[in-house]
Protein backbone atom coordinates (compact mmCIF):
# COMPACT_ATOMS: atom_id res chain seq x y z
CA UNK A 1 0.00 0.00 0.00
CA UNK A 2 1.26 3.60 -0.83
CA UNK A 3 0.31 5.00 2.72
CA UNK A 4 3.24 2.73 4.02
CA UNK A 5 5.64 5.91 2.93
CA UNK A 6 3.55 7.90 5.50
CA UNK A 7 5.15 6.04 8.18
CA UNK A 8 6.82 8.11 10.60
CA UNK A 9 5.76 11.57 8.81
CA UNK A 10 4.26 14.29 10.74
CA UNK A 11 1.18 15.67 9.54
CA UNK A 12 -0.18 19.02 10.20
CA UNK A 13 -4.29 19.13 10.44
CA UNK A 14 -6.42 22.34 10.97
CA UNK A 15 -9.89 22.51 11.59
CA UNK A 16 -9.05 18.96 13.79
CA UNK A 17 -11.82 19.14 16.40
CA UNK A 18 -14.63 18.18 14.01
CA UNK A 19 -16.01 16.73 10.86
CA UNK A 20 -13.26 15.77 8.06
CA UNK A 21 -10.23 17.06 10.52
CA UNK A 22 -11.22 14.51 12.69
CA UNK A 23 -11.36 12.26 9.97
CA UNK A 24 -8.16 12.96 8.52
CA UNK A 25 -6.32 12.89 12.37
CA UNK A 26 -7.68 9.33 12.24
CA UNK A 27 -6.62 8.23 8.98
CA UNK A 28 -3.38 9.53 9.13
CA UNK A 29 -2.79 8.47 12.76
CA UNK A 30 -3.61 4.79 11.22
CA UNK A 31 -0.79 5.44 8.21
CA UNK A 32 1.60 5.63 11.27
CA UNK A 33 1.90 9.58 10.99
CA UNK A 34 2.70 11.59 13.93
CA UNK A 35 0.25 14.83 13.94
CA UNK A 36 -0.05 18.13 14.78
CA UNK A 37 -3.85 19.39 15.37
CA UNK A 38 -4.92 22.69 15.12
CA UNK A 39 -8.59 23.95 16.42
CA UNK A 40 -10.25 26.50 18.61
CA UNK A 41 -11.79 24.04 20.59
CA UNK A 42 -9.34 23.17 23.33
CA UNK A 43 -11.41 20.29 24.78
CA UNK A 44 -12.12 18.68 22.08
CA UNK A 45 -8.96 18.12 20.31
CA UNK A 46 -7.74 16.40 23.76
CA UNK A 47 -10.72 13.86 23.60
CA UNK A 48 -9.21 13.28 19.72
CA UNK A 49 -5.63 12.87 20.93
CA UNK A 50 -6.43 10.50 23.68
CA UNK A 51 -8.36 8.40 21.26
CA UNK A 52 -5.67 8.10 18.30
CA UNK A 53 -2.94 7.93 21.13
CA UNK A 54 -4.37 5.26 22.68
CA UNK A 55 -5.63 3.42 19.43
CA UNK A 56 -2.40 3.84 17.50
CA UNK A 57 0.77 4.82 19.45
CA UNK A 58 1.40 8.24 17.41
CA UNK A 59 2.60 11.40 19.10
CA UNK A 60 -0.01 14.12 18.89
CA UNK A 61 0.60 17.75 19.50
CA UNK A 62 -2.88 20.07 20.16
CA UNK A 63 -2.52 23.87 19.02
CA UNK A 64 -5.48 26.00 20.20
CA UNK A 65 -5.98 28.56 17.58
CA UNK A 66 -8.07 30.44 15.31
CA UNK A 67 -6.58 30.66 11.69
CA UNK A 68 -8.79 33.43 10.53
CA UNK A 69 -7.05 36.01 13.67
CA UNK A 70 -4.60 38.07 12.21
CA UNK A 71 -1.06 36.49 11.93
CA UNK A 72 -2.09 33.33 13.34
CA UNK A 73 -1.24 31.05 10.25
CA UNK A 74 2.85 33.18 10.87
CA UNK A 75 1.84 32.38 14.89
CA UNK A 76 1.61 28.93 14.10
CA UNK A 77 4.41 28.56 12.08
CA UNK A 78 7.24 30.14 14.12
CA UNK A 79 5.78 27.98 17.40
CA UNK A 80 6.28 24.94 15.18
CA UNK A 81 9.60 25.80 13.94
CA UNK A 82 10.70 26.84 17.54
CA UNK A 83 9.94 23.11 18.62
CA UNK A 84 12.15 21.86 15.46
CA UNK A 85 8.42 20.24 14.45
CA UNK A 86 9.11 19.14 10.49
CA UNK A 87 5.97 18.94 8.86
CA UNK A 88 6.26 16.80 6.49
CA UNK A 89 1.64 16.91 5.47
CA UNK A 90 0.08 19.88 5.12
CA UNK A 91 -3.75 18.75 5.44
CA UNK A 92 -5.43 22.80 4.84
CA UNK A 93 -8.64 21.56 5.97
CA UNK A 94 -9.81 24.16 8.48
CA UNK A 95 -13.15 26.07 6.67
CA UNK A 96 -16.63 27.30 7.65
CA UNK A 97 -19.96 27.39 5.31
CA UNK A 98 -21.72 30.61 5.20
CA UNK A 99 -25.37 30.47 3.94
CA UNK A 100 -27.90 33.07 3.03
CA UNK A 101 -28.63 35.83 0.49
CA UNK A 102 -24.83 37.41 -0.17
CA UNK A 103 -26.91 40.99 0.31
CA UNK A 104 -28.34 39.69 3.87
CA UNK A 105 -25.61 38.15 5.46
CA UNK A 106 -23.75 40.20 7.39
CA UNK A 107 -20.13 41.31 6.70
CA UNK A 108 -18.46 40.58 10.01
CA UNK A 109 -19.67 36.59 9.10
CA UNK A 110 -18.30 37.08 5.38
CA UNK A 111 -15.06 38.78 6.66
CA UNK A 112 -14.43 35.74 8.97
CA UNK A 113 -15.67 33.21 6.36
CA UNK A 114 -12.74 34.51 3.74
CA UNK A 115 -10.13 35.22 6.61
CA UNK A 116 -10.41 31.15 7.33
CA UNK A 117 -11.45 29.72 4.03
CA UNK A 118 -8.74 31.97 1.97
CA UNK A 119 -6.59 33.83 3.54
CA UNK A 120 -5.28 31.81 6.71
CA UNK A 121 -5.15 28.21 3.76
CA UNK A 122 -3.32 30.50 1.55
CA UNK A 123 -0.46 31.38 4.19
CA UNK A 124 -0.08 28.50 5.52
CA UNK A 125 0.69 27.40 2.31
CA UNK A 126 2.72 29.83 1.30
CA UNK A 127 4.49 29.26 5.01
CA UNK A 128 5.33 25.73 4.40
CA UNK A 129 5.89 24.89 0.94
CA UNK A 130 8.84 26.88 0.65
CA UNK A 131 10.58 24.32 3.52
CA UNK A 132 9.42 20.95 1.92
CA UNK A 133 10.73 22.76 -1.44
CA UNK A 134 14.03 22.90 0.17
CA UNK A 135 13.93 19.63 1.73
CA UNK A 136 12.76 17.99 -2.02
CA UNK A 137 9.69 16.37 -0.53
CA UNK A 138 6.07 16.82 1.30
CA UNK A 139 2.59 16.74 0.64
CA UNK A 140 0.10 19.92 0.48
CA UNK A 141 -3.84 18.93 0.53
CA UNK A 142 -6.23 21.58 0.39
CA UNK A 143 -9.78 20.86 0.95
CA UNK A 144 -12.41 22.36 -1.06
CA UNK A 145 -15.83 21.51 -2.23
CA UNK A 146 -18.14 20.59 -5.41
CA UNK A 147 -19.55 23.85 -5.02
CA UNK A 148 -15.94 25.14 -6.92
CA UNK A 149 -17.28 24.03 -10.20
CA UNK A 150 -20.54 26.20 -10.62
CA UNK A 151 -21.92 29.40 -8.94
CA UNK A 152 -24.28 28.73 -5.75
CA UNK A 153 -26.77 31.47 -5.07
CA UNK A 154 -27.41 30.84 -1.10
CA UNK A 155 -23.30 30.12 -0.97
CA UNK A 156 -22.28 32.58 -3.06
CA UNK A 157 -19.14 33.62 -1.52
CA UNK A 158 -18.40 30.27 -0.17
CA UNK A 159 -18.77 28.52 -2.98
CA UNK A 160 -16.23 30.98 -5.17
CA UNK A 161 -14.20 31.07 -2.22
CA UNK A 162 -14.09 26.80 -3.11
CA UNK A 163 -13.34 27.91 -6.69
CA UNK A 164 -10.35 30.00 -5.50
CA UNK A 165 -8.65 26.90 -3.80
CA UNK A 166 -9.19 24.54 -6.37
CA UNK A 167 -7.55 26.97 -8.93
CA UNK A 168 -4.53 27.64 -6.71
CA UNK A 169 -3.96 24.14 -5.60
CA UNK A 170 -3.91 22.98 -9.29
CA UNK A 171 -1.77 25.57 -10.01
CA UNK A 172 0.68 24.77 -7.62
CA UNK A 173 0.58 21.09 -8.41
CA UNK A 174 2.06 22.04 -11.91
CA UNK A 175 4.57 24.60 -10.14
CA UNK A 176 5.92 22.54 -7.66
CA UNK A 177 5.96 19.29 -10.49
CA UNK A 178 9.63 18.93 -10.28
CA UNK A 179 10.42 19.54 -6.77
CA UNK A 180 9.30 16.74 -5.09
CA UNK A 181 6.35 18.28 -3.27
CA UNK A 182 2.72 17.07 -4.22
CA UNK A 183 0.17 19.48 -4.22
CA UNK A 184 -3.61 17.55 -4.68
CA UNK A 185 -7.24 19.24 -3.81
CA UNK A 186 -9.91 17.65 -2.66
CA UNK A 187 -13.52 18.53 -3.69
CA UNK A 188 -15.81 16.89 -1.18
CA UNK A 189 -20.00 16.93 -1.83
CA UNK A 190 -22.08 16.79 0.70
CA UNK A 191 -20.38 14.94 4.10
CA UNK A 192 -21.77 14.24 7.17
CA UNK A 193 -20.26 16.71 9.36
CA UNK A 194 -21.40 19.58 11.49
CA UNK A 195 -20.81 22.00 8.23
CA UNK A 196 -24.55 22.32 7.24
CA UNK A 197 -25.65 23.17 10.95
CA UNK A 198 -23.09 25.95 11.52
CA UNK A 199 -23.39 27.30 7.96
CA UNK A 200 -27.08 27.95 9.09
CA UNK A 201 -29.21 25.78 6.70
CA UNK A 202 -31.15 23.13 7.19
CA UNK A 203 -30.61 20.15 5.22
CA UNK A 204 -32.17 19.42 1.90
CA UNK A 205 -33.31 16.60 -0.32
CA UNK A 206 -30.39 17.07 -2.45
CA UNK A 207 -27.95 16.94 0.66
CA UNK A 208 -29.39 14.10 2.45
CA UNK A 209 -29.54 11.36 -0.57
CA UNK A 210 -25.66 12.32 -1.68
CA UNK A 211 -24.44 12.82 1.72
CA UNK A 212 -21.25 10.91 2.44
CA UNK A 213 -18.89 9.39 5.31
CA UNK A 214 -16.35 11.67 6.24
CA UNK A 215 -14.01 8.72 6.69
CA UNK A 216 -14.49 7.28 2.94
CA UNK A 217 -13.96 11.18 1.65
CA UNK A 218 -10.58 11.54 3.36
CA UNK A 219 -9.54 8.14 2.48
CA UNK A 220 -10.47 8.78 -1.60
CA UNK A 221 -8.46 12.67 -0.42
CA UNK A 222 -4.85 10.94 0.63
CA UNK A 223 -5.45 8.03 -2.08
CA UNK A 224 -5.76 10.50 -4.27
CA UNK A 225 -2.56 12.68 -2.74
CA UNK A 226 0.06 9.60 -2.93
CA UNK A 227 -1.02 9.39 -6.86
CA UNK A 228 -0.08 12.33 -7.78
CA UNK A 229 -3.45 14.09 -8.79
CA UNK A 230 -3.70 17.41 -9.19
CA UNK A 231 -7.23 17.18 -7.70
CA UNK A 232 -10.02 14.87 -7.38
CA UNK A 233 -13.68 15.06 -6.29
CA UNK A 234 -15.28 12.25 -4.08
CA UNK A 235 -17.86 10.01 -4.86
CA UNK A 236 -19.32 8.76 -8.62
CA UNK A 237 -22.21 11.39 -8.53
CA UNK A 238 -20.30 14.34 -7.44
CA UNK A 239 -17.53 13.44 -10.12
CA UNK A 240 -20.15 12.72 -12.86
CA UNK A 241 -21.98 16.06 -11.71
CA UNK A 242 -18.44 18.06 -11.60
CA UNK A 243 -17.79 16.96 -15.17
CA UNK A 244 -20.93 17.96 -16.56
CA UNK A 245 -20.39 21.17 -15.41
CA UNK A 246 -18.51 22.01 -18.24
CA UNK A 247 -21.29 21.45 -20.61
CA UNK A 248 -23.52 23.81 -19.09
CA UNK A 249 -24.24 26.86 -19.66
CA UNK A 250 -23.20 29.36 -16.48
CA UNK A 251 -26.57 30.96 -16.12
CA UNK A 252 -28.09 27.33 -15.87
CA UNK A 253 -25.53 26.39 -13.42
CA UNK A 254 -26.67 28.58 -10.68
CA UNK A 255 -30.44 27.97 -11.58
CA UNK A 256 -29.57 24.02 -11.02
CA UNK A 257 -27.53 25.04 -7.50
CA UNK A 258 -30.34 26.98 -6.38
CA UNK A 259 -32.55 24.22 -6.93
CA UNK A 260 -29.84 21.94 -5.07
CA UNK A 261 -30.02 23.81 -2.11
CA UNK A 262 -33.99 24.66 -1.39
CA UNK A 263 -35.52 22.86 1.79
CA UNK A 264 -38.75 21.20 0.63
CA UNK A 265 -41.78 22.06 2.64
CA UNK A 266 -42.02 19.23 4.91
Amino acid sequence: MKTKILRGKTALVTGASSGLGTEFARYLASCGCHLVLVARRTERLHEIQAEITNRHGVSVECVTMDLAEPNAPQRLYDQLNRAGRTVDILVNNAGRGLFGEFTKVTWESLHQMLELDLMALTYLTRLFAPDMVKRGCGYILLVASTGAFQPTPTYAAYAAAKSYVLSLGEALHYELRHTGVQCTVLCPGVTRTEFIETAGQQMTFYQRTTMMEGSTVVRIGIEAMLRGRSSVVSGWFNAFFAWATRLMPRQMLAGMADQAMRVLPR
